[in-house]
């Protein structure tokens, strides 16, 4: 495929938010080109659930048919047991939003919004193409240097670059831009397992003392269950031997033996993630904007980060249109033009980053008195009419969604 010299956007990143932005971004009539540097989707995620706000904005966008085609989980609850007592249960149907949040995996996600914006006028979206270096003239970001699949280099300029690059973002760091990082006390290894058909498609948090596991229902078929283990403990991990680390796991849940014994069978069947937060105080700069984990990493706790990722995609649509279409305004877009969209985006993840860190500094706890106070303050708010309205506030934040972009979405009048 030909590279354009120069296009209005360039996303750099093709994940849930790159991919997302650039589909609404070309409806809209706007050139964008979507560069990323797999050459194809099929790698594993682990962040795969939309809470019901993101399931309904993407519907009211469109992208339902298509969904409803790929097929997907919806996911009921969330259960917390600790020590072998359930303390708290949270049903989603009680929400005010009304609706379920869906399981579905990430590949296919993306897939729907690029084969959304792939007959749009003016969109291009480029696999196997990494970001190199950006383009700058007179402090101001004008394009970037890309690697293309076949080794050679291009340079492309454009008014916006978008850096979509996630959470060790490349754009990120060649703009200058410095990130607080904040590693949480423990890191995070993921694996799957199939799903036993009298499982249930409700969420589960199984917690022993410092020690938990997250089981996931996950379409079509499997469970995708996360543990916990200590800040750079792999390599102690590893030591102590595979066999080890599965009756651990088992010891914390007994239902999952005989599918641990059966399928958990080496090292290669694991993905460790590191933990940790990011804080990048500057957003932007004239000519490019960070979005998604490249402007505010957070932790896998209740799954928040494909959420935030749409989000993001979804305020920033007009934001960029209005920037672009401005009066006089033909040249980079000016990092004025996005202090609304940090501010609001940066208040409304801090709040979901404070809510990680008190599960996480909950979850760390080990000593008996400390448990115990740990289930009482778990069944004391599983008690309370309250907690809805608290969960309400992390998971389901509601999207703006702009009426341009729904109008987009509608089906052309049939002719008379």
């Amino acid at each position: 495929m030909t590279v354009p010299v120069t296009t209005d956007v360039l996303i750099v990143g093709g994940g849930p938010a790159g991919a997302l932005l650039g589909c609404l971004l070309a409806r809209r009539g706007i050139e964008v080109l979507v560069v990323e540097k797999q050459q194809g989707l099929e790698r594993d995620f682990r962040g795969e659930t939309l809470a019901a706000p993101s399931a309904v904005t993407l519907r009211r966008l469109g992208f339902g048919p298509a969904l409803t085609e790929h097929g997907y989980l919806e996911t009921t609850s969330v259960t917390m047991r600790m020590e072998g007592r359930q303390v708290l249960r949270v049903d989603y149907d009680k929400f005010p939003v009304g609706v379920l949040p869906i399981d579905i995996p990430q590949p296919a996600l993306i897939g729907i919004f690029n084969d959304a914006a792939a007959e749009l006028p003016g969109y291009t979206y480029l696999s196997g193409t990494a970001f190199n270096s950006l383009i700058e003239e007179g402090g101001q970001v004008r394009g970037a240097v890309l690697k293309l699949a076949d080794g050679s280099r291009a340079e492309v300029r454009c008014r916006l670059l978008v850096g979509a690059d996630g959470r060790f973002s490349k754009v990120r760091k060649s703009a200058g831009i410095s990130a607080d990082v904040q590693p949480m006390q423990r890191d995070f290894l993921s694996f799957k397992l199939p799903r036993p058909a009298d499982w249930g498609n409700g969420a589960e948090l199984v917690v022993s003392r410092d020690k938990h596991l997250v089981v996931l229902p996950t379409f079509p078929d499997f469970l995708r269950v996360g543990t916990n283990l200590p800040k750079r403990g792999l390599g102690d991990l590893r030591k102590e031997g595979f066999g080890a680390f599965r009756d651990s796991l088992a010891a914390i849940d007994p239902r999952l033996a005989p599918l641990l014994k059966e399928h958990l069978l080496s090292w290669d069947d694991t993905s460790f993630l590191e933990i940790f937060t990011a804080e990048v105080a500057q957003w932007s700069r004239d000519g490019l904007v960070l979005i998604g984990d490249a402007s505010h990493t957070c932790t896998p706790i209740l799954g928040q980060g494909v959420n935030l990722a749409i989000q993001d995609a979804v305020c920033l649509v007009p934001v960029i249109a209005a920037a672009l279409a401005a009066p006089g305004q033909d040249g980079v877009v000016p990092a004025a033009a996005f202090a609304e969209f940090t501010a609001s985006r940066r208040k409304h993840k801090a709040f979901v980053t404070r809510f990680q860190r008190l599960q996480e500094s909950a979850l760390a706890q080990r000593t008996p008195l400390r448990t115990a106070l740990r289930r009482l303050r778990y069944r004391t708010l599983n008690s309370l009419p309250a907690k809805y309205r608290i969960f309400d506030k992390v998971i389901n934040a509601p999207h703006p969604i702009d009426p341009v972009d729904l109008r987009a979405a509608e089906p052309a009048p049939a002719s008379a």
